[in-house]
């Protein structure tokens, strides 16, 4: 498998410019060095769980006998999900929320923003996973190319970074409100891409009768 090939599977299932609208959505109320800080974190903490499943994944996936397209169903339902709070926000009544220092300590015992939903699952994805782990079977490729793979791997979210970081100047422009209004349609486009990717699986497996 050439260099161009890797690449461009990577970047097709890494999908950095899909990130931006989900970074958008997690940041608008951030400064902007905690955005760069979140941009960062995201980026490393996708490419320890990446590299995890380049080392491990294969051992891991064979021994719990979890297939491309249980990972793909998995990914789709947590994605349709954070979609669905992306369009609704917060919809509880005010009789219903909590007072501000409720909201402050769930707020520091919730995962960062960096972790879910950025590293995991919009960059670190079930397919990216999963990719990772076919682009480096032991059975058909080498240490080198097995590293190769890695950088590759690497570089596609060195590039995913750099596309989060100038989505701060998209803010500065639209301000929070019209960060707003882009998560929303952001929210409905992110469920439709995680439906189809649920339909697909669902369908393959009828067609295929197995997982």
């Amino acid at each position: 498998m050439d260099l161009l090939e890797r690449f461009i599977t990577l970047w097709v299932v890494i999908d950095p410019i899909g990130t931006i609208p989900v970074f958008i959505a997690v940041t608008a109320g951030m400064a902007a060095p905690d955005r760069r800080k979140t941009a960062l974190l995201a980026t490393v903490v996708s490419i320890a769980v990446l590299l995890f499943f380049l080392m491990f994944g294969q051992l891991l996936i064979d021994a719990l006998g979890i297939s491309l397209l249980s990972f793909q169903v998995a990914g789709g339902v947590v994605l349709f999900l954070f979609a669905l709070t992306m369009i609704f926000g917060d919809s509880k009544p005010a009789s219903d929320r909590r007072s501000v220092e409720d909201e402050e300590q769930a707020q520091d015992s919730a995962p960062s923003p960096a972790i879910f939903p950025l590293a995991v699952p919009s960059l670190a994805s079930p397919g990216a996973m999963l990719a990772i782990v076919m682009l480096t079977d032991n059975a058909q490729f080498g240490v080198g190319d097995q590293a190769i793979t890695g950088v590759v791997m690497v570089a596609v979210l060195a590039v995913a970074c750099l596309f989060m970081v100038l989505a701060d100047p998209i803010i500065r422009v639209i301000g929070n409100s019209g960060a707003a209004i882009v998560s929303r349609v952001m929210g409905m486009i992110l469920a439709s891409v995680a439906a189809d990717a649920v339909l697909s699986s669902l369908l393959e497996i009828a067609r295929t009768g197995s997982l």
